[in-house]
């Protein structure tokens, strides 16, 4: 019988929602309820995610870390100016200037690893794509289970390569950035339950499912499917323990918004968001660069976000968005394992 991947007893994971939503708050509710988190340690500082670590570890629960792998590559800086000049308009309502200049950065790659190696955690996930094995091996030989996130048979194939314990199969459906390790590459709809059956078949790793989730129902289909845990995001961005931000809570509900799709104009990587007035306005000429751009969008959209200008800022969500209820994150994880009611909704 394969180990279990995740040292939780419910099969249901708090999948890292970096930039915010994810805190520790919110990582400490699942635990408590019996899934599992994963910290998000993207775009934060060695520093500020040690002090996670240390929270997490005096609650003395399971929690997991993932990692944004830095991805090689060039930026075609006539491209980044034209775009640049494309958003400056939206910048100059708040009184920003862009930069025409990308910037590139790793995360702080190294030293995340180093802090992991030196504090370990129970398990690490990877996003983005795959770094050299012998990073893989060092996270390992401190006794921590890797996992890749991989969006497709291809990638998962090159995961197991590399030598991971098990993959995190995202289906297109998932809020938030795409882990395809190609940004650049057309993501084909297919739907998550499928794609986990044939990652399962082809590897025979240990797999966890995310993407697409709406309720109990989905869950149950996906652990049918071969995965042996559910992660989900978009389900937990109104819960209270959540650091979403008020114009993305209220967007969650806000029936202007009518459906979800994958974009490149607010980072430079595809990504499924609520479509907004950002977005049909600038997709047909956004970059395939990630993070440069990012970088380019950051100070503009946290300044829509501040002002509430929901048809400006990212608003990450996967296509059950329409399902994230409000209240504890306690009562999503045990709605989605099946052992209690859906949050808000009588047992009468």
């Amino acid at each position: 019988m394969t180990a279990p991947l995740l040292p939780s007893r419910l099969p249901i994971a708090a999948a890292p929602m970096a930039g915010g939503p994810t805190t520790t708050a919110l990582a400490a509710a699942v635990a408590e309820a019996g899934g599992f988190a994963f910290l998000a340690a993207g775009y934060k500082t060695p520093e500020a995610l040690s002090a996670e670590i240390s929270v997490m570890r005096a609650a003395g629960l399971p929690f997991g870390v993932n990692l944004f792998v830095p991805a090689p590559g060039t930026v075609d800086a006539a491209a980044f100016r034209a775009y640049a000049r494309q958003l400056q308009p939206e910048a100059e309502r708040y009184g920003l200037t862009l930069s025409e200049q990308p910037v590139v950065d790793d995360d702080y790659w190294e030293e995340k690893l180093a802090l992991l190696t030196q504090d370990p955690v129970d398990v690490v996930s990877l996003t983005f794509g795959l770094p050299v094995p012998s990073d893989i091996a060092a996270l390992q030989a401190v006794g921590t289970t890797v996992l890749a996130s991989v969006t497709t048979p291809e990638e998962a194939h090159q995961a197991q390569a590399a030598g991971v314990d098990g993959l995190v199969v995202q289906g297109p459906q998932a809020g938030g950035h795409s882990a395809t390790f190609d940004p650049a590459r057309r993501i084909e709809p297919v739907s998550t339950e499928d794609l986990v059956r044939s990652v399962s078949a082809e590897t025979g790793l240990p797999l966890i499912a995310a993407g697409g989730v709406d309720g109990p129902a989905v869950v149950r289909a996906l652990l049918a499917a071969g995965a042996q845990a559910v992660a989900v995001g978009t389900l937990l961005l109104g819960t209270n323990e959540a650091g979403t931000s008020p114009t993305h809570r209220a967007a969650l509900t806000d029936d202007a918004f009518t459906e979800t799709v994958l974009t490149r104009a607010f980072t430079g990587r595809p990504a499924r968001a609520l479509r907004n007035g950002f977005i049909d306005r600038h997709e047909p000429r956004a970059l395939n660069a990630y993070p440069a751009v990012h970088h380019l969008t950051r100070a503009l959209r946290q300044a829509a976000g501040k002002a509430g200008d929901a048809g400006t800022v990212h608003l990450w969500a996967g296509t059950g968005w329409r399902g994230a209820p409000s209240g504890p994150a306690a009562g999503v994880v045990g709605w989605l394992a099946g052992e209690q009611p859906r949050p808000g909704q009588s047992t009468q």
